[in-house]
């Protein structure tokens, strides 16, 4: 992707990516300078996206987690991010509306990518979650989110789902749009 004789993203590329997130030319330009000091090929493994996101919470396992948010951002499947890949997955993850967060947030469950999630997804990503907070913090969770069995039966209910039903992209994003409480239940927002 991009001119990587020039070390200047393309023209293609740019054009693309200002017409699908939020950034400026400038914005798009600086982070590819930066993206290809951090990755001279072009391309991020999946092991140094772990590296990267484990620094952003040291004092947790990202690494469970962070397998699974690669997986949602490895659009191709081709096991590396590219750079449009990583520019698209920041603009949602940071400044995308809510509606393309929880978009987001529907691959990220979406573990087999079969286009539902099952509870046993909604389990196997609670558990990744769970890993992310540091145990003082755990301990203050409300009594009924303090496991992440807990967690994804109270995230499961919301949706009025038997322990064999699934739900869909649809289902996932209106029973989570204006849901505060349901929202909590899916990421973890470190104590400042």
């Amino acid at each position: 992707m991009g001119n990587s004789k020039s070390g200047a993203v393309s023209k293609e590329i740019l054009e693309d990516l200002k017409l699908s997130t939020k950034f400026s030319e400038t914005e798009i330009v600086h982070w590819y300078e930066n993206f290809k000091k951090q990755c001279p090929s072009g391309r991020i493994t999946k092991e140094e996206f772990q590296n990267i996101y484990s620094k952003f919470f040291p004092e947790s396992d990202a690494h469970t987690y962070a397998q699974h948010v690669f997986r949602s951002f490895d659009t191709n499947d081709d096991g590396t991010l590219d750079f449009k890949e990583y520019i698209i997955a920041l603009h949602m993850t940071s400044t995308g509306k809510t509606t393309r967060k929880l978009e987001w947030a529907f691959s990220l469950f979406d573990v087999d990518k079969n286009g539902y999630i099952t509870k046993s997804e909604v389990k196997e990503i609670c558990a990744s979650i769970f890993k992310l907070i540091p145990k003082d913090e755990v301990d203050d969770l409300p009594e009924d989110e303090n496991t992440p069995e807990k967690r994804a039966e109270k995230l499961w209910k919301t949706f009025n789902k038997g322990d064999n039903d699934r739900i869909a992209e649809g289902e996932f994003v209106h029973g989570l749009l204006n849901n505060e409480e349901a929202l909590s239940l899916i990421q973890y927002e470190p104590m400042k």
